[in-house]
Parts: structure tokens; C-alpha cells; sequence
């Protein structure tokens, strides 16, 4: 008997101390507002998406140094979906049905991001998504922090037909072979059709994820380009911008010859690459480093001191880009969300998001669609420099108001809000 008393003594202390770590769990769970991070961290994408990790760890830091949101801390919980499409839904799954986080920031192609929206629908979720995309998509459960094709690939394209642009008369379309640049260049074939381009005077071509051998490709691109006055439209991404620009060198092919614009390639992805034979060659994006501004010198010392002080590879040759702006922009305006709506709770989150706006790095105010879950954002072309920098050399005069459905595309009409 004593033995059995003794017994169900001990299993009560071992219950009450296990509730006491239980409550313990729990109230610490309680103190922070978990947030997940979904970007390749290996893989083919790396190249892209590591340092869209780090700027928003770097950005949960500030909120949480300012005191956090709602006085409760920021707890990152960061995954590796590794480059793998698939994978990325799964990652997803975990962040939103284990780690219970608030939101995800995350996703750089559109097929990750296609492969997440039936998970975040289903669970009812949020995800911000930092980067130029297709468009031809409006989730309630997304918010676009980056470019629709009116906010980069039309302006580009308009660019290169001007007299300041080039006057191109023929493009070579020329992408990584999924969902992004094919609509992209579905769009932009429908766009140059309207301005009177015939379809002789369109090339088309794509490669493989991680393609890396495009000596072939620049050779054709060199006899296209002897029918007329030509420039390249390049949605390539992740590593294979790399040896697609060296090969450009290679072969001699200047900017002053066949100028490419890049939609997917910025300060990040030309840290590798000898940037001298690419000098005058064109990116199209909503930020660049070298734009000079308070706020953005603001931005740039802080990534600077963030990658010394954490011992990021290369720390001393950082830079900041487009989605890294997007990324910083929309931690922000959903913490800002979150304390307007007094909650996490997704429908509240969603409906506190319209209209918040933010000072951006790029200079101007950034204001979040009420109707559309894009932002309103500036455009920029810059010049590729020796130093792998972009000198700004056309700009719209504000922020563009995002055109998700292209006009371009039979049937978009009336389409435009959520």
C-alpha cells in the first residue's frame, strides 16, 4: 500500500512539473509572435534568396529592438526548401501547422510561390512575396511587395523602342523555362504586337534551371541581332546569370551593340561576376543601391553593419538590392498592420494592410492597394557600372499604381481587385 501511495505521489509531482513546463511553453510561446522565413538557402536559387533571409532577420532585429509588435518580441523560425518547388509547400505547411507562425515571408520564383498558394489558402495564412513576378495572379492570402509587369517589364521594353533606349526594333525574349518568364514574355510578345513588332522580329528562347552553357544561344543572339537594331529581354534566373553574362563578354557582345535588359538580376548576382565587359547593360527594378537618399543610406549602413556584425560570408562586400527593399518594406508594413489591427489574426491583418504606407529606401512613400494587395511603387532602368553598381538612367516621376492582369491579355478586363 505504501508502496502504491509512494507510487501515485511521484507520478503526481512528475504530472504537476510536467504542466509547470507545459505553462511554461506556453507563456513563452505567448511572449513572442513567431514569423517564418521561407527562401532556398542551397540549390540553384541560393544565389537570390540567402541574403533575403538575412535582411529579414536584420529587419525583425529593428522591429524588436524598437520594442517589438503589440510589446511582444519577434521569434524567426527560418526553413530551407532548397531550390526544390515541392518542397517549398511542405516548408510551408510546417511553418503554418507546426511552428503556429503569423506570417511567412518568403518565395523568390513564381513556381515556389505557385506551389504554396493552396496551402496558405487552406490554412488560411499569410505570405508576403518580395519579388518582380508575371502577374496573372490576386490572392487573398498574398501580398505582392514586388513588381507587377506595368511597375518593370512594360517600362523596360518601352525604354528600349525609344530613341533614348536604342530604338530596338527586333528582341530576343530570352528566359529560364517556367511559369515567370514564359507569362512574362507572353505578355511582353502581346505588348510588341500592339506597338506593330512582327513575329519574325521576336526570338524566343529558354533554358533549364542552373543552365550554364550558353555559347549557342550568344552566337544566335549575335546573327539575330544582324537584321536590325536588337536588344535582349533576359528573365534567366538564380546561378545561370553568372555564366550567361560571362559568355556575353566572351564573345564581345557589347551593350552599345545588343543592350540586355535583366528583370531577375541586381546588385546580388553581379557580386560574382566581373562586371567591366557588362558595363551599359540595363536592369529593370524598383530600388537600386546607388539611388541617394537619407533613408537609403540609412538602409545600406545598417545591412553593412548587420553582415560585419553576424560574419555573413563576403560580409565586407555586401549590397543591397530590390527584393531585399521588398522584403525590409513588408516586415514593416505588417508589423504596422498587426499594431493597427491589435491582432495576428489573418482576416484582421488583411484588412489593416490596405493603405498602410512606408518611407522606402528607393525615396519615395510606398502605399499598400487597398484593393489589390500590391504595392504602389517607382521605376527605375540603371546601367550596368565596372563596379557591379546600376547608374539610374530613366525613372517614372512617382509611384505606379500594380496592374496584376495585363491589358495585354484577352479577358483581363474588369479583373483588377481581389
Amino acid at each position: 500500500m505504501q508502496n502504491r501511495r509512494n507510487f501515485i505521489g511521484t507520478l503526481s509531482r512528475i504530472a504537476a512539473a510536467t504542466a509547470l513546463l507545459a505553462a511554461g511553453a506556453q507563456a513563452h510561446a505567448a511572449d513572442t509572435i513567431k514569423v517564418g522565413i521561407l527562401h532556398s538557402l542551397s540549390g540553384t536559387m541560393a544565389i537570390s534568396e540567402t541574403s533575403l533571409k538575412d535582411v529579414a532577420l536584420m529587419t525583425i532585429d529593428e522591429i524588436n529592438a524598437k520594442g517589438g509588435v503589440m510589446g511582444k518580441k519577434l521569434e524567426a523560425v527560418v526553413v530551407d526548401p532548397a531550390s526544390n518547388w515541392p518542397l517549398f509547400a511542405e516548408k510551408a505547411r510546417g511553418l503554418i501547422a507546426q511552428d503556429k507562425v503569423s506570417v511567412v515571408f518568403g518565395c523568390w520564383t513564381s513556381v515556389s510561390r505557385k506551389s504554396v498558394l493552396p496551402v496558405f489558402k487552406e490554412l488560411n495564412s499569410l505570405l508576403f512575396y518580395p519579388v518582380q513576378y508575371e502577374g496573372e495572379e490576386l490572392e487573398k492570402n498574398v501580398f505582392y511587395t514586388g513588381a507587377a509587369p506595368n511597375q518593370q517589364a512594360i517600362p523596360a521594353v518601352e525604354y528600349l523602342m525609344s530613341k533614348e533606349g536604342g530604338g530596338a526594333k527586333r528582341f530576343v525574349l530570352l528566359g529560364t523555362d517556367y511559369v515567370y518568364p514564359r507569362t512574362t514574355n507572353k505578355i511582353l510578345r502581346a505588348f510588341l504586337k500592339s506597338k506593330g513588332v512582327k513575329d519574325a522580329d521576336i526570338d524566343e528562347v529558354y533554358t533549364p534551371f542552373g543552365h550554364s552553357d550558353y555559347q549557342t544561344i550568344v552566337a544566335n543572339i549575335k546573327k539575330f541581332s544582324a537584321g536590325g537594331k536588337t536588344a535582349v529581354i533576359s528573365t534567366i534566373n538564380g546561378d545561370s546569370n553568372v555564366p550567361f553574362y560571362k559568355e556575353l563578354g566572351n564573345a564581345g557582345l557589347k551593350a552599345t551593340d545588343v543592350p540586355v535588359v535583366a528583370f531577375s538580376v541586381g546588385e546580388e548576382e553581379l557580386r560574382g561576376v566581373d562586371a567591366k565587359p557588362l558595363v551599359g547593360h540595363l536592369a529593370a527594378w524598383n530600388y537600386f543601391e546607388s539611388i541617394k537618399n537619407p533613408v537609403n543610406a540609412d538602409f545600406i549602413k545598417k545591412w553593412k553593419a548587420y553582415a560585419a556584425a553576424k560574419k555573413l560570408p563576403n560580409a565586407a562586400t555586401v549590397v543591397t538590392n530590390d527584393p531585399m527593399e521588398a522584403t525590409y518594406v513588408g516586415i514593416h508594413m505588417w508589423a504596422q498592420a498587426v499594431e493597427k489591427a491589435k491582432s495576428t489574426d489573418t482576416d484582421k491583418v488583411i484588412a489593416a494592410m490596405g493603405g498602410q504606407s512606408f518611407k522606402a529606401p528607393s525615396g519615395f512613400t510606398l502605399t499598400m492597394d487597398a484593393t489589390n494587395h500590391h504595392l504602389h511603387k517607382p521605376v527605375f532602368i540603371g546601367e550596368i557600372r565596372p563596379d557591379g553598381q546600376f547608374n539610374v538612367v530613366w525613372k517614372t516621376p512617382g509611384p505606379v499604381r500594380a496592374n496584376p492582369w495585363s491589358p495585354y491579355i484577352p479577358g483581363n478586363e474588369g479583373k483588377q481587385k481581389l
